[in-house]
């Protein structure tokens, strides 16, 4: 933790040093000298990469807490003399040591299988038991920022309909006996569906039957990796074919905020304009997300007081801010071009993500026997879908998108702190 507060005032130094060599450097008419700027990027370059670095440490942190807090409660009443059936069979011990056998294939096969029979998918796969569950969401919430800012649900069944009024109650002033005027609210409806998704990796059997090797901290943290960046480009970029509909699609998606004058740059009245084109009750609890190529322009933005718009964080684990509100980063929102949609602004609270209960997981024992190794795979159902758009507004950059650039890129999401 020590470390963190270390990088944490490393990084606020290196960003006052950055803005004085700004200003130092900044001609009469408020342009910084061209010489200067190849200078100002690459430190303000590095404030990004200890931001960075500090988020990995504090996902390390947050990881290793989760992974030595205890798996199961103290027993602290008298044993129970009746077999009461278990309410969530999957959370058993023996459920627990059955689903691991059958993964290192060890032990009574025929024992196993009676016992994960509880757990059976109607796709040939098994439900994970309740304690790598965790581990899994765990994964994905650490390799997924969206998770951290939307509800996630669960459901049992394929679709959730959700009711959504389209209009506001108002009172009516009136006279003492006079009849109370009925209100006619309209009602629409969201249905959030269960699109599948799924991936598989290979484990050498040498690996599976090491007893001094975690495979489910393994497994969870692989799978974790690649259905948390999989689900992340869904919920920023889907246009809801087979995947969820994404927060910045143009039908369903963040409403439009504000169009930039400039197809390559933000101004800080455009920021200001986006700011306040969201209502004042999603402002609340409403925040900034962008990629890093957004994030490095924002820094360097001022108000009309000469201050920077971007203020770094000093606190373990909250993000840095912009205008006063928390500011992500996703390397899955798109970069700077024309006609994109790069800076979000709202509550993203308001958007939806349903999970379908649990996981399963499926060993595949020939597909790699050549090599000595066994595939796992695992699937999850899932829909997203921003349920109030106008709690969440966008800034396009100028032009019309080009129908080549895809939104994102291909590596994984940055976190937090920009």
């Amino acid at each position: 933790m020590s470390k963190i507060m270390e990088l944490r005032s490393k990084r606020n130094t290196l960003w006052e040093q950055t803005k004085a060599f700004l200003e130092k450097h900044r001609g009469e008419n408020g342009l910084v000298e061209a010489s200067a700027v190849e200078q100002y990027n690459k430190m303000a370059g590095e404030v990004q990469a200890l931001g960075a670095e500090i988020e990995r440490l504090e996902q390390q942190a947050a990881l290793d807490a989760a992974l030595s807090a205890p798996t199961s409660k103290p027993v602290t009443n008298a044993p129970c003399t009746k077999n009461t059936p278990p309410t969530n069979p999957t959370a058993t011990d023996e459920y627990k040591s059955a689903f691991w056998d059958m993964i290192r294939n060890k032990g009574d096969q025929l024992a196993v299988r009676n016992a994960l029979s509880v757990g059976e998918d109607t796709e040939g796969g098994y439900t994970v038991p309740d304690e790598f569950e965790r581990r899994l969401i765990q994964a994905l919430e650490e390799n997924n920022i969206f998770r951290q800012m939307a509800t996630v649900i669960k459901t049992n069944s394929g679709t959730r309909k959700i009711p959504i009024a389209n209009d506001t109650m108002e009172a009516q002033w009136i006279d003492e006996g006079e009849e109370i005027p009925e209100t006619d609210t309209r009602f629409g409806q969201t249905t959030l569906s269960a699109y599948k998704l799924g991936t598989m990796i290979k484990i050498s059997n040498e690996l599976l039957h090491d007893s001094a090797f975690d495979l489910a901290s393994y497994i969870a943290a692989r799978f974790g990796v690649a259905m948390g960046n999989a689900e992340e480009r869904a919920f920023f970029t889907g246009d809801g074919d087979k995947k969820p509909l994404g927060i910045l699609d143009e039908t369903g998606g963040a409403e439009l905020g504000v169009t930039a004058a400039s197809q390559t740059a933000i101004t800080f009245d455009e920021i200001f304009d986006l700011y306040y084109s969201l209502k004042s009750p999603y402002r609340r609890n409403a925040q900034f997300v962008c990629n890093e190529t957004i994030l490095l322009q924002l820094m360097k933005l001022k108000d009309k007081n000469d201050n920077y718009l971007w203020k770094p964080s000093l606190d373990i684990a909250k993000p840095d801010t912009l205008l006063g509100r928390p500011i992500r980063t996703s390397s899955f929102m798109p970069g700077i071009a024309k006609g994109e949609r790069v800076l979000l602004f709202g509550d993203m609270k308001n958007y939806w993500v349903a999970d379908r209960q649990n996981r399963t997981f499926r060993r595949l024992n020939e597909l790699y026997a050549r090599t000595d190794q066994v595939g796992f795979l695992t699937t999850q159902r899932v829909d997203g879908r921003l349920i109030l758009p106008e709690s969440v507004k966008v800034l396009k950059m100028a032009g019309t998108k080009s129908n080549t650039t895809g939104g994102g890129t291909t590596g994984g999401n940055t976190g937090g702190n920009g």
